[in-house]
């Protein structure tokens, strides 16, 4: 919010939520997390906390929410990312302020720039609002969150090892004992039990040890299906095949590699090259070719073994002059 405004507001309202607030002292005064406070002191804010069950003590607030709720998001949206939206969101509240203020006599964006003079400047440096912590994986690399309730996949070369995670409202990095990136999830947030399984750093390390892939767990984890496909594959050919889904789904995800698996097992080609090919005819932009206008310029075809009859074929090989026209 800080960097779309250009500024920081002087003083901030809040409400007790648990993130922030860990406990309220008998003075009313409140004792805050860690994080909170560092962040409030980066941005050099002053939080004001409502007192507990005071709705009427913002009730302007609550109806700006009630008069977003009603004009953004309704009917309910649906999006993959919840940044994305929030940048939408943002972009409708800026074209929202072109509207003249129910009181003040003048336009919204008006008033707004005048609210700007008095915000305090960025810092020079923003504040990294990450959790930084480690997880211990399991014999198939992946880890839990929240619990053991969510489950998130590392990378089969850190199995049963410690890896350090970077987890933002949004995203969960995992990261090596150097601080880079093996691979990034979307957060999980379902009340259930729920994974977020990235099959990219799988399918290169088995690439390389395709003669290890029935002993390895990463096979007890592949679709049925791909199983299946794996099965039929010709040994020396293992390796490039693991390779192509790999970049199949470097480039589309792994939902796309296991369509095309799934149209390789009906067309019976289980080779790298065939793999290839029927990816592009599932996801390549191949422009369709027009229709012929005119068909009066073609030849006319003369169907002379109507019942594939292969003696009535070699006759006609054999006639000497004339055209042959053959229809098969």
């Amino acid at each position: 919010m800080f960097e779309h405004i250009g500024g920081v507001p002087t003083e901030i309202w809040f409400d007790n939520t648990k993130t922030i607030v860990t406990k309220i002292l008998r003075d009313g005064d409140r004792k805050i997390t860690e994080r909170f406070r560092l962040f409030s002191e980066h941005y050099r804010f002053r939080p004001v906390f409502m007192n507990p069950e005071s709705g009427n003590e913002k009730g302007n607030v609550e109806n700006k929410v009630g008069y977003l709720r009603r004009n953004e998001l309704v009917p309910v949206p649906r999006f993959l990312k919840l940044p994305d939206f929030n940048r939408q969101l943002l972009k409708c509240c800026d074209k929202d302020m072109a509207r003249e203020h129910y009181d003040k006599d003048t336009m919204i964006g008006t008033l707004f720039e005048e609210d700007r003079k008095a915000l305090l400047p960025l810092p020079t440096v923003p504040f990294d609002t990450a959790l930084y912590t480690s997880a211990r994986t399991d014999k198939y690399g992946k880890f839990t969150l929240n619990k053991g309730k969510h489950r998130y996949s590392a990378s089969p070369a850190f199995c049963e090892d410690t890896v350090q995670l970077k987890i933002t409202s949004a995203t969960v990095t995992v990261m090596d004992s150097n601080m880079r990136e093996v691979v990034t999830h979307r957060r999980l947030y379902s009340e259930n039990d729920a994974e977020s399984m990235d099959w990219l750093p799988y399918l290169k390390y088995i690439a390389k040890k395709p003669r290890s892939l029935r002993n390895s767990g990463i096979y007890g984890m592949m679709p049925d299906t791909m199983q299946k496909y794996m099965d039929n594959c010709i040994g020396s050919e293992c390796g490039r095949i693991l390779t192509v889904l790999s970049e199949l789904t470097d480039r589309t995800g792994f939902e796309s590699a296991v369509n095309t698996v799934n149209q390789a097992i009906l067309y019976s080609a289980n080779d790298p090259d065939s793999l290839q090919a029927l990816y592009n005819r599932l996801y390549a932009d191949v422009p369709v070719l027009p229709e012929l206008e005119d068909c009066s310029s073609l030849p006319y075809v003369r169907m002379i073994t109507p019942h594939n009859d292969l003696a009535v074929l070699d006759s006609a090989l054999h006639q000497r002059g004339g055209v042959l026209h053959a229809g098969i």
